[in-house]
């Protein structure tokens, strides 16, 4: 159906202001994946908005409610609302930041209830178990070593992981100098077993695996390169597998565990939080509700009158 003149007048305006949202978020930092989620999402809003005949500045928090609507008609999952109404609360903040709107129209938009979902967090000595059992004979063996060991003992995301320098790795200080979300740089300790097996890892494995490509990548793939996150995903699946260790095993749930593990010997949320990178402790609050989980199940399993 040819689209009447409002119609491509308000899809001209959405996508010149979505062209300036995106700029926004490149210049702020904003990691090229959560960039590509946003326009995604924000991209439908504006066809749906268009339909409708409105452009940005027109949209109001009553017509965002009937779009939240529209997407639970057409049983969206409640995540996937919500993370919908995130983009959209962050597009018209930054309108308004601009000056071209009065009041964020999404402030006041109630999301959807999710279900809480615990993270899948590895006991101690499932840990243990996996690290223990790769081997240290090979150049990727000692790379995975090394690599699993950094990522348990500073609790650091798979993007993160492959984003480590060789600068990075202050040995006298016994820290890494990790780059997070947002591009916000943090010094985070690493334990004595990762730092010795990322020793050997550099002193015996990386020239190999570099095949003289000048590459600036702490842990490196077989042809020299960076690794992906993929990469890092696939081979803790071997290694779980080869360490019989069940469940969910990614590199996320190294992370979960080194901050329930931590949680569990008496470190506070502040200083998980500022471990983890997160913006706010909220966020690091769900490891309270792992910890107290597990003291239920130790109490129904144990006590004589549960």
């Amino acid at each position: 159906m040819k689209k009447t003149p409002i119609e491509l007048e308000a899809s001209a305006r959405w996508r010149t202001a979505l062209a300036r949202f995106d700029e926004d978020l490149r210049r702020r930092g904003v990691a090229e994946k959560t960039r590509s989620a946003y326009a995604a999402d924000l991209r439908q809003f504006a066809g749906w908005a268009s339909w409708q005949r409105v452009g940005p500045p027109a949209v109001t928090h009553r017509l965002l409610r009937r779009y939240a609507a529209a997407l639970s008609e057409r049983r969206s999952a409640p995540a996937t609302v919500a993370r919908k109404l995130a983009a959209l609360r962050a597009f018209f903040e930054t309108l308004r930041e601009h000056g071209e709107i009065d009041a964020n129209p999404a402030d006041l938009l109630a999301a959807p209830k999710r279900a809480q979902r615990l993270p899948s967090v590895l006991s101690p000595e499932d840990v243990a178990r996996l690290l223990d059992r790769i081997p240290a004979s090979t150049p990727l063996e000692l790379r995975d070593r090394a690599l699993f060991e950094i990522a348990y003992s500073s609790g650091l995301r798979a993007e993160e992981l492959v984003s480590l320098d060789l600068a990075s790795v202050d040995f006298d200080a016994e820290e890494l100098r990790v780059e997070g979300k947002g591009a916000k740089t943090r010094f985070v300790p690493a334990g004595e077993p990762a730092l010795r097996a990322l020793a050997r890892y550099l002193e015996r494995a990386r020239a190999v695996l570099a095949h003289e490509h000048d590459e600036p990548a702490l842990f490196l793939s077989k042809s020299g390169r960076r690794l992906s996150t993929s990469d890092i995903r696939r081979r803790l699946r071997v290694w779980a597998r080869h360490a019989a260790v069940h469940g969910d095993v990614h590199p996320h749930a190294l992370r979960h565990s080194f901050a329930t593990h931590l949680l569990e010997g008496g470190a506070d949320l502040r200083s998980i939080q500022e471990l983890l990178g997160h913006a706010s402790v909220s966020t690091t609050q769900i490891y309270t509700r792992v910890e107290s989980a597990r003291l239920k199940h130790a109490y129904s399993r144990s006590h004589p009158r549960a």
